[in-house]
């Protein structure tokens, strides 16, 4: 028996998932839930084989999930099931180890036969996924820079991301001049605009922007 922890924010579709996977013969739902940070505390009680998680929780990212799933539940191994299918976000979850990716329209079985096989060790993503990752560029921010822009894509004042970042207003500004620079962009805006369509910028789900935008 293979058991599965799922993580979905919307409750309809949970719980439609909860039934689907609950008709396997070989597939138990052991817990499910609609926030990112009980993942963590459910996986360490139920130890389950496969976590099958929403990209965009309401208050972490499925990825930054991911990455805790991985660091302190290592036997579990971790499905993203989401609507979002942008290239950047493919490419993303593949590089974090992410062992499956399938989107919410693909078939009803095709959800219960990816779990089989992750849990199996194997990797699946969806075809037209993986070639679209394939195919994108890699993301050539660095974790900080990527992080500082994604606060500023909230609509962050400097002195708020410095606040929150731990870092002078000077030193964020500069985070902000290299990603520019590095994205080939005009400006902050036209930065934050390209990150976004290349699935670099995943929100921080539960933040509530600022609306200052002075630099």
């Amino acid at each position: 028996m293979i058991s599965v922890l799922l993580a979905e924010d919307e409750h309809l579709i949970r719980g439609a998932l909860t039934v689907l996977l609950g008709e396997e013969f070989d597939l138990r739902v052991v817990a499910d839930t609609g926030r990112g940070d009980e993942v963590l505390p459910l996986a360490l009680e139920h130890q389950p084989d496969v976590a099958v998680l929403d990209v965009n929780l309401l208050d972490v990212s499925g990825l930054d999930v991911a990455e805790q799933l991985h660091r302190h539940v290592p036997s579990c191994r971790v499905m993203m099931l989401t609507s979002l299918g942008t290239p950047g976000t493919v490419r993303q979850a593949i590089e974090r180890g992410v062992n499956g990716y399938l989107l919410k329209d693909a078939a009803p079985g095709a959800l219960a036969e990816a779990i089989r096989k992750v849990a199996a060790g194997h990797r699946v993503i969806a075809p037209e996924l993986m070639l679209a990752a394939w195919e994108s560029r890699t993301n050539p921010l660095t974790p900080r820079e990527t992080e500082i822009l994604r606060w500023a894509s909230e609509g962050r004042a400097v002195r708020d991301i410095a606040a929150a970042a731990q870092l002078s207003p000077g030193t964020v500004r500069n985070y902000l001049s290299s990603s520019i620079a590095k994205l080939g962009a005009r400006s902050r805006l036209d930065a934050v605009r390209l990150a976004r369509e290349a699935g670099w910028l995943i929100p921080a789900p539960g933040r509530a922007p600022s609306q200052d935008t002075s630099p």
